[in-house]
């Protein structure tokens, strides 16, 4: 096993675009087209932690560099900056010295070879003797669990997507490597399948304690699988540590907004005599905790979770001190498995979502008042993202 450790990594690409160009003479004007080269920064001075035999699930939206990450730490993609295993500089390392496995969204079997000769073919290559392949592919069979021994008489095409994604991470496990990547390996899977398959990994990857780098942009994956969540954002780390306590503590805005299902309420406010204004109808008293962080004119963005909405009139609330939020429900959508539905509501100036036992009566179309605690409330600075703390007493 290994740790994992990237100091101040970046990736940068070039890319290429047409640009129309005039040419101007004294008899005519000319169009000519040249190409403009554009730096894509897809990492930007990243550093992130991977402990030994741990899991570290990274998540993202599209295009912050998750993916490249992945190419990296492989050695598949060249790179600045320090990519270290055991504290081992792994710059000049090829990928097939790296001891890892790799399992792919698109599960990358070879067509042409039946599910065997696919966990057979890394000893093949590498002149490995036969009885020792065979002992491992056993071991692993048996790690696989039931029916996986029936699936090595089959070529890929005859098997089904969850098969062939048993096969994958098979064939990356018989190696016995060091680091275990995976580039959302379970997008193609149907919902059944995909909690199965998930089961599964995280099985293997906690029997054997194998150091993991995953990456997916489902929060569900993370919270299931992750010892540690790492968010990014423009190739940058934002925010590593437990799921729940990030979403509990939430590092800036961008964090805030992105982890969480529903991702927590953003509202944006102004700074006026001595409250947070969103429009006409809705404004609060700023906490005193936080009157000496503010300044008049500032924009600020105030966040809460939709779990800690009160419902009702304020005069039904037992303790109304907090934000107070009007609208109409535009949509509910219940969820009986946890015993609990969210309102989605709107106003002419903001949208805001709740989330209430099945007991409460919601209506859509009707209106809805709801008081979010102070003590439940997050405030951030709207322009830098930062998160604004009550200083602390010395």
């Amino acid at each position: 096993m290994a740790t994992i450790r990237l100091e101040n990594v970046s990736k940068i690409f070039q890319s290429g675009a047409y640009a129309s160009k005039w040419l101007g003479t004294r008899n005519h004007t000319d169009e000519v087209a040249e190409i403009v080269q554009t730096e894509i920064r897809a990492l930007d001075g990243l550093n992130l932690v991977i402990p030994d035999g741990t899991t570290t699930v990274v998540v993202g939206p599209s295009g912050c560099g998750k993916s490249t990450l992945l190419r990296v730490v492989a050695g598949l993609t060249d790179y600045e900056g320090l990519v270290a295993y055991d504290d081992r500089d792994m710059q000049d390392v090829p990928p097939g010295e790296r001891r890892i496995g790799m399992v792919f969204q698109s599960y990358a079997l070879y067509p042409h070879f039946h599910g065997h000769e696919n966990l057979s073919f890394f000893f093949r290559m590498h002149h490995a003797p036969d009885p020792e392949a065979e002992e491992r592919i056993r071991i692993t069979s048996e790690m696989m669990g039931f029916g996986f021994k029936a699936l090595l008489r089959r070529k890929p095409g005859t098997l089904s997507g969850g098969q062939q994604q048993r096969l994958a991470i098979a064939r990356a496990l018989v190696r016995q490597p060091d680091l275990f990547l995976l580039d959302e390996p379970l997008s193609n899977l149907d919902a059944k399948l995909r909690v199965r398959t998930r089961t599964e990994i995280k099985r293997l990857l906690h029997r054997f304690g194998i150091t993991a780098l995953y990456v997916t942009h489902d929060q569900t994956e993370a919270m299931a699988l992750a010892d540690q969540v790492a968010v990014m954002r423009a190739g940058r780390v934002e925010q590593v540590g437990a799921f729940n306590t990030i979403v509990r503590d939430p590092a800036n805005l961008f964090v805030a907004g992105f982890l969480g299902m529903p991702p927590m309420n953003l509202i944006e406010t102004t700074v006026n005599d001595g409250h947070l204004v969103v429009d006409a109808d809705h404004r609060m008293r700023i906490a005193k905790a936080l009157v000496s962080t503010v300044e008049a004119g500032q924009r600020i963005t105030i966040g809460v979770r939709p779990e800690a909405a009160q419902i009702g009139p304020v005069e039904h609330v037992p303790h109304p001190q907090g934000l107070r939020l009007s609208g109409t429900i535009d949509l509910v959508e219940p969820d009986f498995g946890r015993r609990q539905q969210t309102a989605f509501v709107s106003t002419d100036a903001l949208r805001f979502t709740v989330i209430t036992t099945l007991e409460t009566r919601l209506t859509q179309g009707y209106p809805l008042h709801a008081t979010f605690p102070e003590s439940a409330l997050y405030v951030f600075d709207t322009e830098s993202g930062a998160r604004l703390k009550a200083p602390s007493a010395s």
